[in-house]
């Protein structure tokens, strides 16, 4: 699947080259987030859990930067594995600096195969573009926050995207959902007889 995006942030280019190459805001902008190490300039080890349909995956592995055109491009490349099945992929980032603010675009190739492939190419593609727009938003929300002047002259920050917390009650939702749902099942089966 191909996703295709792009964030104007106003400050200079070399300033977003720079964040793209810090570990500590990569590491904020991967949803569910567990573990972010890095092994060399280019190679990162990663641990994420991320809620996707009725599953919870926990995926382990790595994240690598290739064809680096400083303060220009790169590509991000992730590699993951989990109990419930891969994902992998690539981003192609371009950084593109307009009367002193720089537009990020970024372009998404996804595969993801296992159990979690199961659930239907709708599901994985909204969670796929779901995970993508988080990545680059929060991004976008860490480098260069965008700011809005209330009426009282006050100025406040303004997210594009929100941060994504622990997903402990979503666990329980879908188990709880679940059960309901067999309930009410095997209660019009036995009503019906």
């Amino acid at each position: 699947m191909k996703l295709v995006g792009s964030y104007k942030l106003s400050v200079k280019k070399e300033i977003v080259w720079q964040a793209l190459n810090t570990p500590g805001i990569l590491n904020q902008c991967i949803p569910g987030c567990d573990s972010f190490k890095k092994e060399s300039d280019t190679i990162f080890a990663v641990a994420a859990t991320n809620q996707i349909g009725p599953m919870n995956a926990t995926f382990s592995g790595t994240i690598t930067l290739s064809n680096i055109r400083e303060n220009q491009s790169y590509t991000i490349t992730g590699e993951g594995q989990s109990p419930v099945g891969f994902a992998n992929g690539t981003a192609d980032v371009k950084l593109i600096e307009e009367n002193g603010s720089t537009i990020l675009r970024y372009e998404v190739n996804a595969n993801i195969g296992g159990k979690i492939a199961q659930l239907g190419s709708r599901l994985i593609d909204g969670v796929a573009k779901k995970m993508s727009d988080y990545f680059f938003g929060r991004f976008a929300d860490i480098v260069a926050p965008m700011k809005e002047i209330k009426g009282t002259g006050e100025i406040i920050s303004k997210k594009r995207v929100e941060e994504v917390k622990s997903n402990f009650l979503n666990r329980y939702t879908y188990s709880a959902i679940f059960v309901l749902i067999l309930l009410i099942v095997a209660i019009i089966y036995f009503v019906s007889r």
